[in-house]
């Protein structure tokens, strides 16, 4: 039998932003919590992603709490900025972090909660689950895809940019993270560059007349959903004009409302929209098959690229975590978030795991706080 360990009055699952960011509100607090992490060290997802990222929020929204984001990141900082905050935020933490320990299932005992892990058995009062709304990505099941001789790779795994210099390159998907390829593609000599887009995108420009858009983000973030689709349609057709004269089709549902319906967000521009006009790009309707050597469209086309980049999404991959306690929606999100309790179910909480318009780290920053003085009350 695996050792018990002691009971602990919190336990947290997963140091990424939203585990960061509790364990430093509770620690304000006088709970010093136990973190858990699958990943060998801290920041590991940020070490994964392609040495071109930067953030797509400004650097007064990407910062966790009780830590300013220096100066020297810049006004969107690179992801090497960012892996050097998150060691340095995680070093000054009193609670421990213990690596390389993955939790393959929770359940409910008399004592609180009843954690099952790569290291043995844990039992805590409290369990808060901040594995990340972005754990799996997903690569759609299409016909013919596993005979395809070219590479198929999910944005999660972009790469190197010199790996699509002379290639034929298909991204499937306009949202978020497919633009954000797409922006670093642009800049890259590529033989043909195609973005597949289903059923359509809002897309916003990172600066409009010389300031950052992300930085209203925190004002618009409080107005009502109807209101503040329209004032993002608005900023899209000001700074671009209606980009179906393009190929780029605008989806049926505005871009704060479809972010809280579907989770997904709205694209951030940064030279993409420009290369459409050039013609660098080429909208192509939605993917629908694969045979040996090309891809089949909606409408027919078959196109013939070397890489197919798949902008698809991703899933939290709870399912065998915590799927039995019907916590999950269709989606594989849990039903509740943050401070919102689980009806049946006290003590334990999910962080981090609905997307937010003014980005990842103010989402920590803000959602921590709520929580954090649940957990803290006696």
């Amino acid at each position: 039998m695996p050792v018990v360990h002691p009971c602990h009055r919190v336990v947290i699952v997963g140091a990424g932003l939203s585990g960061l960011a509790l364990a430093y509100r509770l620690e304000r607090l006088g709970v010093r919590s136990k973190i858990l992490d699958a990943a060998p060290r801290i920041a590991e997802t940020w070490r994964r992603r392609h040495p071109q990222l930067r953030l797509n929020t400004h650097r007064h929204f990407s910062q966790l709490p009780g830590r300013s984001l220096p100066r020297s990141a810049g006004v969107f900082a690179g992801r090497d900025s960012v892996i050097r905050y998150l060691e340095a935020y995680a070093q000054a933490l009193g609670s421990p972090i213990e690596f390389g320990v993955s939790v393959s299932r929770i359940e409910p005992c008399d004592d609180g909660w009843y954690l099952e892990t790569s290291a043995g058995q844990i039992v805590t009062s409290q369990v808060v689950v901040a594995t990340g709304r972005e754990r799996v990505p997903v690569i759609p099941d299409w016909p013919g895809r596993e005979g395809f001789r070219g590479r198929v790779r999910h944005a999660a795994d972009f790469g190197s940019l010199d790996d699509y210099r002379d290639r034929r390159v298909l991204v499937v998907g306009a949202g978020n993270s497919g633009v954000d390829v797409l922006n670093h593609l642009v800049h890259q000599y590529t033989r043909r560059l195609w973005v597949s887009v289903r059923s359509g995108t809002a897309i916003l420009p990172k600066r409009l007349l010389g300031v950052p858009v992300q930085r209203l983000s925190g004002v618009i973030s409080r107005l009502p959903t109807v209101v503040t689709d329209r004032l993002l349609a608005m900023t899209e057709r000001l700074a671009f004009g209606d980009l179906r004269r393009v190929g780029l089709p605008r989806h049926s549902l505005g871009a704060a409302t479809r972010l809280a319906r579907d989770g997904v967000a709205p694209a951030i521009d940064d030279g993409f929209v420009r290369a459409l006009e050039r013609g660098i790009v080429t909208v192509v309707p939605k993917v629908v098959e694969f045979e040996h050597q090309k891809v089949v469209l909606d409408d027919g086309q078959r196109l013939r690229p070397d890489i197919v980049i798949c902008a698809t999404g991703y899933r939290p991959g709870l399912e065998d975590m915590v799927g039995h306690l019907k916590v999950l929606d269709d989606r594989g999100v849990p039903r509740c978030q943050g401070a919102e309790p689980l009806p049946g179910l006290p003590g334990l909480w999910f962080l981090g795991m609905r997307p937010r318009l003014f980005g990842q780290f103010h989402a920590a920053r803000r959602d921590s706080r709520a929580l954090a003085r649940c957990i803290s009350r006696p």
